[in-house]
């Protein structure tokens, strides 16, 4: 599908802007950057586009407010400059979106709001519920309790698992640079940008370099990977210029702007993609080699004749993954058993775990609608 027929075609967008693109390449929130964004974004939700917005700055907002002008390097003064900031980072989007009759809706996440079903779900009624009443929800990591293991990195990541979890039609990250390069243009003067790249990435086909800014923190690598994320989930990602005047306008337009990153596999269903993208697993399952090819040959489920040991305890209902003979990753899924249980009936048939354990949940050990291929996703 051509670029300009698939940007027609966008119902429902997620766009994600960096701190670069919001301070105009300064160290501190730009308002005339804000007011331009927001103008572009009430043009796409007139012309019956929904749209959520993935926003930094937060962090840069509060420090100036502190008046501190260097990024924090601890966790508690960046929590701190976060809640001082995102107050003042709100009401300047609600300003900036008034003019236009645009009401907006802060939302704020951190991992586990994702990788926990009831609250991913929740999460997503959320979503819908606002873009059915006509408001913007502008989403931003929980900055001011996230620590290092509920943490999503970047918010690259996040536009990428919010994208999946609305069902998206496109994700726009918008940060300081053109693209995505062949090289590092700052100092290779043959350095070409990439208009189209198709999933899988060869790594060895693009430069990704860190942020560029003082005040960003996620750089090329970090959209690369949110672009594996969203195309792993069948859905396109741009990569652009925010500093470009109306440039998502231009590529809703199906301007040849930027780097669009095209998805290859087939679209999955909301469970399968939450299962996929944003959970943690909890535990592992190896497998025989057997198992693996029924598994992601035929669309098979787990049985305990398959199976050959676990790594780590985990309960029934957790997510775990699922390992092949060389310990690699090619599948995880909700499993019906424990560790301990599992271990009690590996290689055995599905018809003696109620003599072996005493009573029997399932036949499976983890059921194939409950199962998701990632080896070789995007």
């Amino acid at each position: 599908m051509e670029r300009r027929e698939l940007c027609k075609q966008v119902r429902r967008l997620v766009v994600k802007v960096g701190s670069g693109v919001l301070s105009g390449g300064t160290a501190c929130l730009q308002v005339e950057a804000i007011q331009g964004l927001a103008k572009q974004m009430a043009s796409a939700m007139a012309q019956g586009v929904q749209t959520i917005l993935v926003s930094s700055g937060a962090v840069m907002a509060g420090l100036e407010r502190l008046e501190r002008m260097e990024r924090p390097r601890t966790i508690p003064l960046k929590q701190a400059a976060a809640a001082v900031g995102q107050s003042v980072l709100m009401a300047t989007y609600e300003e900036a979106f008034r003019p236009f009759g645009i009401k907006v809706a802060q939302i704020l996440l951190t991992q586990e709001d994702l990788r926990d079903r009831a609250r991913y779900l929740n999460a997503r009624h959320t979503l819908f519920t606002l873009l059915d009443l006509g408001v913007l929800p502008i989403v931003n990591e929980n900055d001011t309790v996230a620590v290092e293991e509920i943490k999503f990195g970047d918010n690259d990541i996040l536009s990428a698992l919010v994208a999946s979890l609305v069902d998206a039609d496109l994700l726009v990250m918008l940060t300081d640079q053109e693209g995505l390069y062949t090289a590092d243009p700052r100092s290779d003067p043959g350095a070409r940008l990439i208009p189209v790249l198709s999933s899988p990435f060869p790594p060895d086909t693009f430069w990704a370099g860190p942020a560029r800014t003082a005040v960003g923190i996620g750089g090329m690598a970090s959209k690369v990977e949110a672009a594996r994320v969203a195309t792993g989930a069948h859905i396109p990602a741009l990569v652009a210029n925010g500093l470009t005047a109306d440039i998502l306008l231009r590529l809703l337009a199906g301007e040849s702007l930027g780097t669009l990153f095209l998805p290859q596999a087939a679209r999955m269903g909301s469970r399968k993609r939450w299962l996929a993208f944003a959970t943690r697993p909890k535990g592992e399952i190896r497998v025989d080699a057997g198992a693996k090819r029924a598994l992601m040959e035929q669309g098979r489920s787990l049985l305990p004749s398959g199976v050959q040991g676990t790594v780590k305890a985990f309960a029934a209902g957790d997510v775990v993954s699922i390992l092949g003979a060389e310990g690699e990753e090619f599948a995880r899924g909700l499993v019906n058993y424990s560790a301990e249980e599992v271990e009690r009936i590996k290689g055995r048939k599905s018809s003696e775990i109620e003599r072996i354990l005493g009573y029997k949940h399932s036949d499976e050990v983890i059921h194939r609608d409950n199962l998701v291929i990632v080896e070789g996703r995007s």
